[in-house]
């Protein structure tokens, strides 16, 4: 069984930072790209950013600059490093990673069970 466990929303200011982590356990034989989506009230999930195996990052267009994701291979963790937050940044936020459970089968998507981000004065 695969699990995505994430950590590190919360409420904050305008103009503040919180760290986002997700951690990747259980067995599989590889972790390939990983990211971060979010879902505001009454709109669709979006993809915030992505990171592949080899560090190749994506960021949305609304977060570029203010962003910044990462991860550690050797924990099996994915981090994104949210600055300068705006209330437009509210949203539960997602954890996804692309996962292949035997080298004989396709990579699968898995999914955090969400964290709260809320900015706000």
């Amino acid at each position: 069984q695969v699990r995505l466990v994430e950590s590190g929303g919360g409420l904050v200011q305008p103009g503040g930072s919180l760290r986002l982590s997700c951690a990747a356990s259980g067995s599989f034989w590889r972790l390939n790209a990983m990211g971060w989506y979010r879902q505001a009230p009454g709109k669709q999930r979006e993809l915030v950013a992505s990171i592949t195996s080899a560090a190749i990052t994506n960021y949305a267009d609304s977060v570029k600059g203010r962003f910044t994701i990462s991860r550690d291979n050797a924990k099996n963790t994915v981090y994104l490093q949210m600055n300068s937050l705006k209330p437009e940044d509210t949203a539960v936020y997602f954890c996804n990673a692309r996962i292949k459970r035997f080298s004989y089968v396709p990579e699968s998507d898995y999914w955090g069970q969400g964290t709260q981000v809320t900015v706000s004065s």
